[in-house]
């Protein structure tokens, strides 16, 4: 079992999530947090399957993230 970091946003029509430190593409969505969460959880179990758990192995793996805004 690894943990994952994944990041969940919130949009007016709904709800996305996708993980950070992973291979590929992998993203969840729902009308809600925990909707979206879910469909990310089986969508990155559906890469895992597909890809093989290499797309978890990361040299540098994802210590902390952050959502900084500014202007430009």
């Amino acid at each position: 079992m690894k943990n994952i970091k994944i990041i969940v946003e919130k949009h007016i029509d709904g709800y996305i999530a996708y993980p950070l430190g992973v291979q590929g593409i992998v993203v969840g969505e729902g009308n809600s947090y925990e909707e979206a969460l879910a469909d990310a959880k089986s969508a990155l179990r559906f890469h895992i399957e597909t890809f093989g758990v290499e797309v978890l192995e990361n040299d540098s793996p994802v210590l902390e993230a952050s959502v900084v805004e500014m202007s430009i």
